[in-house]
């Protein structure tokens, strides 16, 4: 049976969340090099077991060969396939084995045969954890004499086989106990007299030979000692529901004050959760809640020279007062963040802290542990930078370091202080700029002592970095969304999001706007964009996210020209937000919310599916739950100034509607209701009032006896 691996140091040697194996589970081992050629050396050389027919070709899904988990949610099913087959005519049977890393109790599914010698199945695990599953196949005797039997005519070939297969069952009874054996060790005798009985018809004995109830008892207990077991043992991390379907909320506390200069709490931010829990949001997110270092802080607009009232950036950690395990004064105590944290859990909110493993150059770190960091040779350390861009308020680590394992152990800390403190989602500032090794292990070992802990990737980065992170084990990942915005690269980006090869292990979170990232298409201002990006983020993704307040209240000036940095950004300053104003998306936001956690058909990537319109200022796509049951339909105009119309090709059948039969779809937004008729629907969208229709299909439509009049 598997054993639950030890827990261990950092280590570069070290694999983190794979159950170790024993006889029961454990594959051939392979055979080395030096063993394959003395194989061809002496060709008379014999295989330890060459007995084994079953071949295992494939097991699907697997990422990278089971070098890294594909992840599900709990309680939903996981469905494999696998390439199995063997020489001959014999029938196979094959099995997926899983078990939950650590437990001792090994589980088995069935695996049936679809086509062409692909096989099907699968098992549902039941909570968050890190799985272990692999596929064993067998030629089975029994089922093999059973299927040659049905083809069988002649009446001596019969009676012949007949006996075979009274062999069989009692083989078959050998390895039964109980009354199952005496059951199949009485119905072996009497198959094999039947078969010398004369008087026994060929059809009789047939029928008698290729009984349901015998095949069923007998199917209980084969002969599986020359089973193959696919080479590999695969991993599964198994998250909950929130890791697939989420809407998060992004605050800075220090601006949740109502008086403009005035420092805001988390008292502040209290007050505001029954705002955010009407807007239909389920994660709270705060930038660093850390003391923020004095030494080289930035200025308003980032600027190099401070003014005596400047706060610096929360991302500068770390100052005399405490670094990442420590709260900043002026936000509140310790006891004031886990009354928050309850408060917001009371309001269906989670609160998500932001992680950035880099330092304040006044970070107790940096005097306590000074090899953590890279020293320049005029003896200064060296400030994060990416020219022309410069940093001068923030250390990076060296993860270089010859202290790797000590600065690996604190970091690991940071993430067991918070989780103590309540705190179960992070998003993880840059992670592509730290060491992947250490992501590896951190989050194994955190998910293995506490499984409902999420994690964030904030990388904008190069596709295959942002692509590791998430094998590496991160739960979600930003995306390039903020950049996609002609219906040609939506259509390309979220068809690789949803089908693409890396659909069984990135799960994307994608957000039309950051603290960081003002884009120009919001530079405008104007509310028809507003809304109809936050209506492509919320329909096309089951998890996304919104700078709020920023959002919401339609900030849209750049830094400078070209810039996609926010004018005045609260990165560098206090803000103070008006939560009464009159063109607040707050409204259009709940609806979508509301319309987002009404919907199964939302809370999943994997059935997007983009539908035909000639209007390139229409993007159309449609959406289904797991059971086909709920269907949503989304049209969005691209185009924020014009109305736009167009035909949609949507074929009945393809939602489970009879062909020729009109269904009903219903306008979530504008609670209008369509009759549509045929593959081709007619659409037209006026931004000022209508960006987007998000259509509810409804496959029964009303008729007379819906009526009271109708007696």
């Amino acid at each position: 049976m598997p054993k639950s691996p030890s827990k261990s140091t950092p280590t570069p040697a070290a694999k983190p969340g794979r159950a170790s194996r024993d006889s029961t589970t454990a594959a051939a081992p392979a055979i080395p090099e030096t063993q394959t050629a003395a194989l061809i050396a002496h060709p008379h050389s014999l295989p330890k077991e060459g007995r084994i027919r079953a071949v295992i070709d494939a097991v699907l899904p697997n990422v990278d060969g089971g070098r890294f988990a594909v992840k599900r949610i709990a309680g939903e099913p996981f469905e494999i396939t696998a390439h199995c087959f063997t020489d001959g005519h014999d029938v196979l049977r094959a099995v997926v084995q899983w078990w939950r890393e650590g437990d001792t109790t090994v589980h088995e599914a069935p695996l049936a045969l679809l086509h062409n010698d692909v096989w099907k199945g699968g098992f549902t695990p039941p909570v968050p954890g890190r799985y272990v599953y692999s596929v064993l196949a067998w030629v089975d005797g029994f089922a093999s004499w059973r299927h040659e039997l049905t083809r069988r005519v002649d009446d001596a070939d019969i009676r012949i086989a007949a006996k075979v297969g009274a062999l069989e069952v009692a083989a078959a009874a050998g390895r039964a106990t109980g009354d199952d054996a005496a059951t199949l060790t009485r119905l072996a005798v009497e198959l094999d007299r039947a078969a010398a009985d004369e008087t026994v018809t060929s059809t009789a004995l047939k029928a008698l030979a290729l009984d349901e109830q015998l095949e069923a008892l007998a199917s209980l207990y084969p002969d599986r000692r020359l089973e193959a077991r696919y080479g590999a043992e695969l991993s599964l991390v198994v998250d909950r529901a929130r890791a697939r379907f989420s809407s998060w909320y992004e605050l800075f506390p220090r601006s949740a004050g109502t008086v403009l200069g005035e420092h805001g709490t988390f008292r502040d931010v209290e007050a505001r959760l029954p705002a955010i829990q009407k807007m239909g949001f389920d994660v709270l997110y705060f930038p660093p809640i850390h003391p923020i270092g004095r030494v080289d802080r930035k200025g308003k607009n980032n600027a190099l020279v401070t003014e005596p009232d400047d706060v610096g950036s929360p991302w500068a950690i770390g100052a005399e007062e405490g670094g990442h395990k420590s709260i900043l004064p002026a936000l509140g105590t310790p006891e004031d963040f886990r009354h928050l944290v309850a408060e917001a859990g009371r309001h269906g909110l989670e609160i998500a802290l932001d992680i950035a493993f880099q330092c304040a150059p006044d970070h107790p770190y940096v005097k306590a542990h000074p090899d953590w960091f890279r020293w320049r040779p005029d003896g200064t350390v060296q400030y994060a930078e990416n020219p022309p861009k410069k940093y001068q308020d923030i250390y990076p680590f060296n993860f270089e370091c010859d202290d790797w394992q000590g600065l690996w152990t604190e970091l690991k800390s940071v993430f067991d202080h918070w989780i103590a403190e309540g705190v179960t989602i992070f998003r993880v500032d840059n992670p592509h700029t730290k060491a992947f090794p250490f992501w590896e292990w951190v989050i194994t070992e955190i998910k293995r002592e506490h499984p409902e802990v999420l994690f964030l990737a904030e990388a904008f980065t190069r596709p295959k970095v942002m692509h590791r992170l998430a094998k590496l084990g991160f739960s979600q990942s930003y995306t390039y969304f903020t950049w996609r915005n002609t219906k040609q690269e939506l259509t390309e980006y979220f068809t690789e999001l949803s089908q693409g090869p890396g659909h069984d292990y990135f799960r994307p979170n994608v957000w039309p706007n950051t603290p960081d990232i003002l884009h120009e298409q919001l530079q405008s201002g104007e509310a028809p964009m507003f809304r109809l990006r936050l209506a492509l983020a919320a329909t096309l993704a089951a998890s996304y996210g919104i700078y709020g307040p920023a959002y919401e209240l339609l900030e849209h000036k750049p830094r400078h020209a070209g810039s996609e940095e926010y004018l005045d950004s609260e990165k560098y300053q206090l803000r103070t937000w008006p939560t009464d104003m009159p063109h607040s998306l707050a409204p259009f936001i709940a609806r979508i919310n509301r319309i987002r956690h009404d919907n199964p058909a939302l809370q999943t990537n994997a059935t997007l599916r983009f539908l035909p319109v000639e209007n390139d200022q229409l993007l159309a796509y449609v959406k289904s739950s797991d059971d086909g049951s709920n269907v949503v339909v989304t049209v969005v105009n691209l185009d924020p100034h014009n109305a736009q119309s167009g035909w949609i090709g949507l074929a009945p059948e393809s939602i489970g509607v009879p062909a020729g039969q009109s269904f009903q779809v219903h306008d979530l937004l504008s609670d209008q209701r369509f009759l549509w008729q045929g593959e081709w629907h007619y659409v037209m969208l006026e931004p000022q009032s209508t960006p987007a229709h998000v259509l509810r299909v409804r496959r029964r439509t009303r008729d007379e006896n819906d009526f009271e009049y109708f007696l």
